[in-house]
C-alpha cells in the first residue's frame, strides 16, 4: 500500500486542483474566524467543552449505562458492538428480521470505518448515501476525503459527469443548481420507498437517553421519520453528561466547521413514534484501547468539525485521500495508529508540527503534540522505515558530541557551497519541489558566541 507522500504526491500532478482545494479550505477557515470573533465567550466556551469531555473520559462506564437504562425506559433497543464486525453483523440482523433489502443512510463517519456499506453490498442489501457529498462519492465509488465536506477534492464538472451517468442529467451539464435539484428529486424518491433509515448521532444525552443529529439537508431527519426503522450508529465517545451541556457543544460545532452560527438542523431523537422502531448501536472499535493510552485519549474529545483538516497546511496541499484512513488529516492522524499502529505509521509524520490544528480544536485537543508523541511510540515500536530510523539514530548520535556536530556544520555548509550536486539531486526527495538555499556563513552558534556570548 503507498504511503502518504505517495498519494500526495499524486494528488499534486493536478496542480490547478491543488491550488483550488488550498484556497476553498482555507476560505472556511476564514469563515470560522470570523464566527468565532464574532461571540466574546468563545474560549470558555472551548474550556467548557474540554471540561465536559474531560468528565465523560474518566467516567465513561458509568455515563454509558446510565444512556442505555433511559434509551431503553424511551423504548429505543439499544445494542453493544465491540467492533466494527459486530456492529456490521448488528445492523445486518435487524434489516434480516425486516427483510428489507434496501436501506437509506445519512452521513456518518463511524458507519465509513467500520465498511458497513461494503459489508451490506456483499450480503445483497442495497445502502442509498442520502448526504449529497456523500452521495456524490459513492456514485464515483470512493470514500470521504474530508469528514465534513466528503466531496471537496471534486470539481462541479466531476460530479456532472457522474450525474449524467447516474441519474440521468445532460452531458455536460455542470450547473451546480441543475444538478442539486436532480439529486433532490432522485433522494425523495429514495426517502419515499425505504422502509429503514440508519443516521450517526453527533450527541448522547446520558442524563435523557435522547441523541441529536446534526445536518444542513435534512436528510438525516427524511430518512428517520419516514422509515419504518430508526437505526443510529453511535461511537461511545459521543456521550454527554446532561442535556444542558448540548447548548455549549452545538454553538462550538458548526463555527469550527463550516462558520455558521449554528446547523441548520439540529434533530433531538428520545423515542420512537407509535409503530415505528428505533435502535442504538454504541460502538467501541478500539476507543476503550484509546482510552487507555494516557498520552492519547484526549483524541476521544473529538467532535468531528474537520476544523483541524481546514487550517492544516498538509491537509489542503495534499487531500483526504492521501491518509488512506477514514479520518483523514491531523485529527484523523492520531486516530488511525490507535485502529492499525502498522499500516498508518506513516500519518503522524504527515505534518509540520505548526500546532494550528491544537489552535483550532473546539475541544482543545493537543493534537500537534499527540502527533509528536505518536512518531516516539512508532519509532520505539520499529514501524518506521529503516531509511529513516538510521537516519534518526545516526543524527542523535552527532548531535550527543558537541564538536562533531559543529565539524558536519562546517562540512554541510562547504559542501552546499562547492559540491552542491552532492545533496541536490534526484536520490534526495527533499530537493524534488525545493531550490537550493543559500549556505549560511556561519552556524547559528557560531553567531551567538560572537554576537551574544560575552553578555
Amino acid at each position: 500500500m503507498k504511503d502518504h507522500a505517495a498519494l500526495s504526491e499524486e494528488f499534486n500532478i493536478d496542480e490547478p486542483r491543488v491550488n483550488w482545494h488550498d484556497e476553498t479550505l482555507w476560505l472556511i477557515r476564514q469563515k470560522r474566524d470570523k464566527a468565532v470573533h464574532g461571540i466574546p465567550e468563545w474560549e470558555w466556551l472551548r474550556e467548557t467543552a474540554s471540561q465536559v469531555k474531560n468528565n465523560v473520559l474518566s467516567n465513561l462506564s458509568a455515563y454509558l449505562e446510565q444512556f442505555e437504562a433511559n434509551a431503553l425506559a424511551n423504548g429505543v433497543f439499544v445494542h453493544w458492538a465491540a467492533d466494527a464486525n459486530e456492529h456490521n453483523e448488528i445492523i445486518h440482523s435487524i434489516l434480516r428480521k425486516h427483510q428489507v433489502e434496501r436501506m437509506v443512510k445519512s452521513k456518518s463517519m463511524l458507519t465509513e470505518e467500520c465498511h458497513l456499506n461494503d459489508y451490506l453490498t456483499e450480503n445483497g442489501i442495497e445502502v442509498i448515501d442520502s448526504d449529497l457529498g456523500e452521495r456524490i462519492v459513492q456514485l464515483g465509488n470512493e470514500h470521504p476525503s474530508h469528514i465534513v465536506l466528503p466531496c471537496i477534492h471534486k470539481k462541479k464538472e466531476e460530479i456532472g459527469d457522474l450525474f449524467h451517468k447516474y441519474l440521468g442529467t445532460a452531458a455536460g451539464e455542470s450547473d451546480p443548481q441543475i444538478l442539486t435539484e436532480a439529486a433532490r428529486q432522485h433522494l425523495r424518491e429514495t426517502f419515499l420507498t425505504r422502509k429503514v433509515a440508519l443516521t450517526g448521532v453527533n450527541f448522547a444525552v446520558a442524563e435523557t437517553g435522547e441523541f441529536v443529529v446534526c445536518t444542513n439537508e435534512g436528510n438525516a431527519d427524511m430518512g428517520a421519520h419516514l422509515a419504518d426503522v430508526h437505526i443510529a450508529s453511535m461511537g461511545i465517545e459521543k456521550i454527554i453528561p446532561e442535556r444542558k451541556h448540548l447548548g455549549v457543544f452545538l454553538r462550538l460545532l458548526t463555527r469550527s466547521a463550516t462558520g455558521q452560527p449554528i446547523t441548520t438542523y439540529s434533530s433531538h431523537f428520545k423515542s420512537p413514534r407509535q409503530g415505528q422502531e428505533m435502535h442504538i448501536v454504541l460502538v467501541d472499535n478500539g476507543r476503550s484501547r484509546q482510552l487507555g493510552r494516557e498520552n492519547f485519549r484526549n483524541s476521544l474529545k473529538c467532535i468531528r468539525c474537520g476544523s483541524c483538516m481546514n487550517t492544516c497546511p498538509v491537509y489542503r496541499r495534499s487531500g483526504g485521500h492521501s491518509y488512506h484512513s477514514v479520518i483523514s488529516g491531523p485529527i484523523g492522524s492520531i486516530l488511525a495508529p490507535n485502529l492499525d499502529m502498522k499500516e498508518f505509521a506513516d500519518l503522524p509524520f504527515a505534518s509540520t508540527l505548526c500546532g494550528s490544528c491544537s489552535n483550532v480544536c473546539p475541544v482543545k485537543i493537543d493534537i500537534h503534540n499527540q502527533l509528536y508523541k505518536w512518531r516516539q511510540v512508532l519509532v520505539k515500536e520499529g514501524y518506521v522505515s529503516n531509511t529513516k530510523a538510521i537516519s534518526m539514530k545516526t543524527m542523535t548520535w552527532v548531535i550527543s558530541f558537541p564538536a562533531l556536530f559543529a565539524f558536519a556544520g562546517k562540512t554541510g555548509r562547504w559542501a552546499m557551497k562547492n559540491l552542491p550536486f552532492l545533496v541536490n539531486n534526484k536520490l534526495n526527495p527533499w530537493y524534488k519541489a525545493r531550490e537550493m538555499p543559500v549556505p549560511p556563513k556561519e552556524s547559528f552558534r557560531d553567531w551567538y558566541v560572537k554576537n551574544r556570548g560575552q553578555k
